[in-house]
């Protein structure tokens, strides 16, 4: 037997103004997409943006239904969006907001298991890797690629 022992790496930051310009911008396109958030069951309003290869940032919000689980996250709107608007250009960022009744939680709120998984998927379309910046009230997490927010991804196919 073996033990080993995994690790990520983040760069923590207490202020937006931290951030570097591209990043300010894209945590600033999440935060606006959040306000399109339909969430009226959980009442927690999410906004992710991606930002293209080419640019251009694209943005998605959590969709809720009465039918549940017929909704979808906000990070999985904006990837399926930029997928299918641009496929195959590597989606070079992701920043995620989100919050009770369209506010921010004071951690950055987390990624789902499907919307991790995705992102490992179009990580892996892309062929570049992906950073995920999660923004809160009072810090920012960024992690420099998909692999960090999701360990051991699924890529056995």
């Amino acid at each position: 037997m073996i033990g080993k022992k995994l690790e990520i790496n983040y760069t923590e930051y207490s202020s937006i103004d931290e951030l570097e310009a591209r990043d300010r911008e894209l945590v600033e396109a999440a935060f606006e997409a959040q306000k399109s958030s339909y969430a009226p069951y959980s009442h927690f309003n999410v906004g992710a943006a991606i930002l293209m290869e080419n640019g251009t940032i694209v943005k998605g919000s959590n969709q809720e239904n009465a039918a549940s689980p017929s909704g979808l996250c906000a990070e999985r709107t904006a990837m399926f969006a930029a997928g299918a608007a641009y496929p195959g250009m590597p989606m070079l960022a992701m920043a995620i907001a989100g919050g009770p009744e369209y506010s921010l939680c004071s951690d950055p709120a987390t990624p789902c298991g499907a919307c991790r998984q995705v992102m490992a998927e179009y990580q892996k379309i892309g062929r570049k890797p992906m950073s995920i910046i999660l923004a809160g009230q009072d810090k920012i997490w960024k992690f420099q690629k998909v692999d960090d927010v999701l360990p051991l991804i699924f890529d056995s196919i």
